[in-house]
This record gives C-alpha cells, sequence and structure tokens, in this order.
C-alpha cells in the first residue's frame, strides 16, 4: 500500500484537466502511442467536440514503481457533487490553473471543497508555453488562496514538466492510510452499466479486499448482490484477483435497475457502517420532453431508460400536454446537463424532442393547500395564491476591475441582491451576489461573458427558498393556450417579457392560410397582441383593364372562404418554433 498514490485533477472548466491527463497517459506508457488520442479519458463523441469533461474517468498507471490512481473529473459546476465524490476517493489534488486566465470562481470553490476533505493539494500552472502566458501574476493568484506554497509549472499541450510533476505526486500524495484485517467498504463514486454484466461500480476500497463471489450489500438501497468481477482501469477494463483497501478498481454487480446503485453510496460487508458524505442528488432544473412525432413516444421513454442507467441524476415522469400530445417531465442539475441530455438522445438514440421553457421548483401556498410545482402551465392563477417560494443562489463572480460597470447593470437585470466586494489581485476583483435560480437559467452566464468581454467567471452554490412575487405567462396561438410556451415572471417584469414573447414568436412562427392571433396573458388580463397575416394568393392577378367590380368579387369570395376555414381548421405548430422560443 506504501507504494499507491490516489490523486485527483480539479481545475475550472477549460483550464487543461483532460490534456494533463493525456501527457501522464503518454509518459507513464498506459496507454500505447498508436492507439493516443487527444482527450483520451473522454470517452463521449459530446464530450471531445465540446472540449469538457462530462463524465469522469479513472485510470490506473505505474511510475518508478509506484501505482498511480487518477480521477480525471469535470469542470463544470452541473457535475460538482460527481467532483466532491472523486475528491472522497483520493489523498491528493493537482489544482490546475491555466497561466492566460489565472485563478477563476471555480477554482476557489474547488480548492475548499478539497480543503474540507483534508487532501494534499498541489498547484500547478498550466499553458506555460503561450505567449501571453502571465505565470508571475497567476502564481500571486494562487498563493492569495493557499498561502506560501510551493507552484510546479507545465505545459500540458507540449508534456514539459510533467514528469517532474509525477515524481511530485509520489513525494507530496501520501500513501492511503488503512487498518488490515477489516470486513469490506468501499465507496462508489460513479458507474457505467452494461447489457450483459449490469451496473459496474467505479469504487475506492477503503477497507478489507473484494473479489468474485463475495456477497455484499449496498448500503443506500438496501440492496444485497453477489460479485460477478473485479478489476482495475488501464484505461480499459483489466480483471483482476481481487481489489484491496488503498486501491481504486470497478465491481461488476450484476444489478440490471438503474436506480439500485448511486454515486456517493457505500457498498460493504452487513457488519460494516457506511462511510460519511453520501446525499441523494436532487434535480434543480425541470423541463417538458415531448417527441416531434407522437408515433416516437415509446421510443422517447425508452432512450430516457437507457440513459438513465449510466446517468442516475436524471430524473423523468409522464405527462400529456393538449397541444404537444404525451410526453415527460425531466429533472436536470443545470442547464448543461438538459443540452447534454437532448443531444444524447439525438445521437445516440436517434430521437428528435421538443424542450419545453426549463424551470424551478415552487412552494406555492393557495386556498386549497400547499403545492409543488414544476410546470410553468400547472402553476395557480394570480387570485388563488397565497404566498409562494422559490430557490435562491449564492453567486461568487471574479472578473477584471474595469468590467464592474457592465456587469453591475447586469446583475440589476437579473433581480440580483448585490454583496461584499473585494480585491483578489491587481487585475481581479470578487463580488459575491444573491439571486433567484430562474434568473441565472435566463441565459446569465453568456450575458456575464458578453457583459465582461470573456474575462468573467462564476461560481453558484444554493441557499434557501425564499419569497417570490410572480405570475404566469400564458402565450396564446388562434385564442388557444399553447402550454410549452408558458412562463413564470416577476411581477414587476411581466408586461415587459409579455411583448417580448408576442414579438419574439411573432418573427418565428410561419403563416397559415387564415390570419393567426398571438397573444400574452397573465392575471386575467391580455398584455400583447399581434396578428399574423394569412398566406395569400393573388386570386386577381390573371386579370387586365376590365371594370374593378370583377376583382372585388374575387377578393370578397377569398375573404369568405378564409373565414370559414379560420372557423374549421386548427393551426398546428412545428417543431422548430418550440426549439428557437426556448432559445434566445
Amino acid at each position: 500500500m506504501s507504494n499507491i498514490r490516489n490523486f485527483s485533477i480539479i481545475a475550472h472548466i477549460d483550464h487543461g484537466k483532460s490534456t494533463l491527463a493525456d501527457r501522464m497517459l503518454e509518459i507513464t506508457k498506459t496507454v500505447e502511442d498508436r492507439k493516443m488520442r487527444e482527450q483520451y479519458l473522454d470517452q463521449m463523441p459530446l464530450e471531445r467536440e465540446r472540449g469538457i469533461t462530462i463524465k469522469m474517468q479513472p485510470v490506473r498507471m505505474e511510475w518508478k514503481g509506484y501505482i498511480l490512481n487518477l480521477i480525471d473529473t469535470p469542470g463544470h459546476i452541473d457535475f460538482s457533487y460527481e467532483v466532491s465524490r472523486a475528491l472522497a476517493a483520493v489523498e491528493g489534488a493537482i489544482l490546475l490553473v491555466d497561466a492566460t486566465q489565472g485563478v477563476q470562481a471555480q477554482t476557489i470553490s474547488n480548492v475548499e471543497l478539497a480543503r474540507s476533505l483534508n487532501l494534499k493539494i498541489i498547484p500547478v500552472i498550466n499553458k506555460i508555453d503561450l505567449p501571453h502566458a502571465r505565470i508571475d501574476e497567476t502564481a500571486d493568484e494562487i498563493k492569495n488562496i493557499l498561502g506560501d506554497i510551493q507552484i510546479f509549472q507545465v505545459s500540458a499541450r507540449t508534456g514539459d514538466g510533467v514528469s517532474d510533476l509525477l515524481d511530485k505526486i509520489i513525494e507530496k500524495v501520501s500513501p492511503p492510510n488503512i487498518s488490515p484485517g477489516k470486513n469490506p467498504r468501499a465507496l462508489i463514486f460513479d458507474f457505467d452499466y452494461s447489457l450483459h454484466r449490469g451496473i459496474i461500480s467505479h469504487v475506492r476500497v477503503f477497507d478489507g479486499e473484494i473479489k468474485k463471489g463475495d456477497r455484499l450489500r449496498l448500503f443506500a438501497s438496501k440492496e444485497n448482490f453477489i460479485v460477478g468481477e473485479v478489476g482495475f482501469f488501464r484505461p480499459e477494463l483489466k480483471i483482476s484477483e481481487k481489489i484491496s483497501a488503498g486501491e481504486i478498481g470497478y465491481i461488476v454487480t450484476n444489478i440490471k435497475e438503474a436506480k439500485v446503485v448511486r454515486v456517493g453510496d457505500t457498498i460493504l460487508d452487513p457488519t460494516q457502517k457506511p462511510l460519511p458524505g453520501y446525499k441523494e442528488v436532487k434535480p434543480v432544473v425541470f423541463s417538458s420532453l415531448f417527441p416531434e412525432r407522437q408515433d416516437d413516444f415509446e421510443e422517447l421513454r425508452r432512450s430516457l431508460e437507457r440513459l438513465r442507467l449510466s446517468d442516475a441524476s436524471l430524473s423523468f415522469e409522464e405527462e400529456s400536454s393538449g397541444v404537444l400530445g404525451r410526453g415527460f417531465r425531466c429533472g436536470f442539475l443545470g442547464m448543461l446537463h438538459l443540452e447534454i441530455v437532448v443531444e444524447r438522445l439525438k445521437r445516440d438514440y436517434n430521437v428528435s424532442t421538443i424542450v419545453a421553457t426549463p424551470t424551478v421548483k415552487y412552494i406555492v401556498k393557495t386556498k386549497k393547500g400547499i403545492m409543488e410545482i414544476y410546470s410553468p402551465h400547472k402553476f395557480p392563477e394570480a387570485g388563488e395564491i397565497i404566498s409562494i417560494e422559490e430557490p435562491w443562489l449564492k453567486v461568487e463572480i471574479l472578473m477584471p476591475p474595469e468590467k464592474l460597470s457592465s456587469v453591475m447593470k447586469l446583475l440589476q437585470d437579473h433581480e440580483a441582491v448585490l454583496g461584499e466586494t473585494k480585491k483578489f489581485s491587481e487585475s481581479r476583483i470578487g463580488l459575491a451576489v444573491l439571486m433567484p435560480l430562474r434568473e441565472l437559467m435566463r441565459d446569465f452566464f453568456d450575458e456575464l461573458k458578453s457583459a465582461s468581454q470573456g474575462y468573467a467567471s462564476m461560481n453558484y452554490e444554493f441557499l434557501e427558498n425564499r419569497h417570490g412575487d410572480l405570475l404566469r405567462l400564458d402565450l396564446l396561438v388562434a385564442e388557444e393556450i399553447v402550454p410549452a410556451f408558458s412562463k413564470i415572471v416577476p411581477r414587476i417584469k411581466v408586461e415587459e417579457e409579455a411583448f417580448r414573447s408576442v414579438e419574439k414568436l411573432y418573427k418565428i412562427i410561419p403563416q397559415a392560410l387564415f390570419s393567426l392571433k398571438i397573444q400574452a396573458k397573465a392575471g386575467g388580463r391580455i398584455l400583447a397582441s399581434r396578428t399574423l397575416k394569412a398566406l395569400r394568393k393573388d386570386v386577381t392577378g390573371y386579370l387586365y383593364g376590365g371594370d374593378r367590380t370583377r376583382k372585388m368579387k374575387l377578393w370578397k369570395k377569398q375573404k369568405e372562404g378564409k373565414k370559414r376555414l379560420q372557423e374549421e381548421a386548427r393551426f398546428t405548430i412545428p417543431a422548430d418554433v418550440f426549439v428557437k422560443m426556448i432559445r434566445k
């Protein structure tokens, strides 16, 4: 055990975690040169395209007689619980900071998380080969949060300094602290699904040893199972006779139900107590997904079920909408998680979906009792509501001082309550604000990047629910409410939002053979209205000269035909209109 080093790489998104992992795999000869590719540990095509890690991937490397177990973690805020469980499985963390960007908001939250778990933190400045690298300034920023500590410099792209970093990991990170002779106990930090072998748990063993045929138990789900196989990540699965305390490996559970195995749960002998830190991951963003064609409803159900086998944080339940037909109310960890699920449904399972406006969970007290509401179209009318509570966030923003005025204006537009401002370094100030989660979902991150010209970064954490003064805003097309367009907005912004939504829909909805009235309604009143003219055929085009009365007869006949059509016809909104409406 004294030759094992378990560590993780933590960093803000795009600071080079996956590239550093690639160089480590190359230098330690864990992956053959002919098989090597960029972002090797990012297995999904979507991860390589976007340049982000969505699903963490462990790997076992050997270097100078030592075993190095690396867990590459996701960098996005949506997956912070996965990062916390990965860090609970290791003894050390490489804090990677981009020399061109310096310390970002998420860098600080990662440091706090690593400190809370008593990990050995090794600060590393990456991208030192770039001409505009701010190495000295970045080092000062790191010392601001870590104190006077030795800082290492690498270029993950060229491999410069990576060999020395591997030596420092051996020197600085302590070996696993274990008590021999105990019954087996292991932490699940991730899992995969195999059609034939069921769920394959990725684990860190803390006590005892686990081998094929052992009878073990999942503590949170109270499920017993017999171990089908154990082994290590090289990075492909490599079978072993056993995995022992201090090691990171996998366990084939033969369990075929997705809900049974959960990240953060403990696999143990029934006589043992569970490891601390487990919590149920609860969705924070909700949206309805409908198939583009109702014939694909069952295919969408099967695709969501298969997706949940590898992503336990996805939740869904069936629901019905008068206009869009049957679909599923889904819960996500954040807006990026929603985007990834929709994209994977399309790519991996060939199911195109209509996505309703995302929302959060509201606690609404009415005259009939207390309700939890996820769907805007189920939000009660204003006259029935006694009080509303909604989720709030504490948001930390890091930015250059000269961008403060434009960011402050943005925060005002998003109902943020300003907190303290502090100087972080010569080129950075930190701003703490409180704001509703629904405002964060309203393209706040993109607007922050735009307002700061890409220089600001943010991190957030959840607070308790707070009182909200909100109304349901409905959009009507041809005097019929379209539930997918309904949204919950603050009372003070309801008129502005009504005009904006009507104008947006007016521009993207296609013309019909009859005129279409587009309206916005809230609090029992129509607040905005536009009429989209009907498509018109030139019924008098073939006439020339002569008396005008003949043309007037043809126009009158056309008008009466349109009127009859309007009374009998129903307008079907194309699927792409729904997609365009939820995008800004």
